[in-house]
């Protein structure tokens, strides 16, 4: 497979568009509907039985597209971004800093930059993430 920095956009192994193609819009409309069928159409989930695609970036913030089957999880782990964590369809069980979050269909959660954090798909479930890396102030403050 051609790696992520090539610049041929059109590398006849390639499930998708290169990201330098997919992201260089000023702006874009997703059909999150057609996203996830496209997405699950996909040969194969990862070992942990999902499969994602990040369907927009722009400096320090990005916007990804996770389907996920009925009991995939994801390890704990943490960004130095606001975390947003928009369910779709299903149902998720979240731990973020201590604390267990039931987020099904229609609800959102957000985290703090750093906040560690884990997910299970509780059944099978969409999400739309959204990251926001705060960059550090001149001073050094965020």
């Amino acid at each position: 497979m051609a790696p992520e920095n090539s610049n041929d956009a059109a590398a006849p192994d390639r499930t998708r568009a290169h990201p330098a193609e997919r992201f260089a819009p000023s702006s874009q409309v997703f059909d999150l509907d057609a996203a996830v069928a496209e997405l699950s159409a996909e040969p194969t989930a990862s070992q942990r039985g999902h499969r994602q695609k990040t369907l927009y970036r722009h400096g320090t913030s990005s916007l990804s597209l996770f389907v996920f089957e009925r009991g995939a999880e994801l390890r704990e782990h943490r960004t130095s971004g606001t975390v947003f964590i928009q369910v779709l369809r299903g149902r998720m069980v979240i731990g973020a800093g201590g604390e267990r979050h039931e987020v099904p269909a229609g609800r959102v959660l957000v985290m703090s930059p750093g906040v560690p954090h884990d997910l299970r798909a509780e059944e099978p479930t969409h999400m739309l993430l959204t990251i926001a890396i705060q960059s550090p102030a001149p001073d050094g403050n965020t």
